[in-house]
C-alpha cells in the first residue's frame, strides 16, 4: 500500500509556479491571463474587420477561445 501511494503523490513534488517579486504564483494563473488577453487581441481584429458576426454564438466562441489560448501558452511556456 506504501508504494502505491508513493507513486500516487510522486507528482506532488514540484509545484509549477513562477515567482514574482518576492511571491510565488501558479503557472496555470499566467496562462489563463495570457488566454483572456489573447482572446481580448482577437475580439478586437474581428470587430475592426467586421467579421465578429461571421462567428458563431459568442457566449460558446469566446470562452473557447480563452480556453484554447490558455493551453497553447501552457505547452509552449510551461512544458520542460
Amino acid at each position: 500500500m506504501a508504494a502505491i501511494a508513493v507513486v500516487l503523490v510522486s507528482g506532488c513534488a514540484s509545484s509549477p509556479s513562477i515567482g514574482v517579486l518576492g511571491a510565488y504564483f501558479p503557472d496555470w494563473l499566467f496562462c489563463i491571463v495570457a488566454g483572456v488577453v489573447l482572446t481580448v487581441v482577437v475580439y478586437v481584429i474581428l470587430k475592426r474587420l467586421q467579421a465578429d458576426r461571421l462567428m458563431g454564438p459568442g457566449a460558446l466562441v469566446y470562452p473557447t477561445l480563452v480556453a484554447f489560448f490558455a493551453l497553447a501558452v501552457w505547452l509552449v511556456l510551461f512544458q520542460h
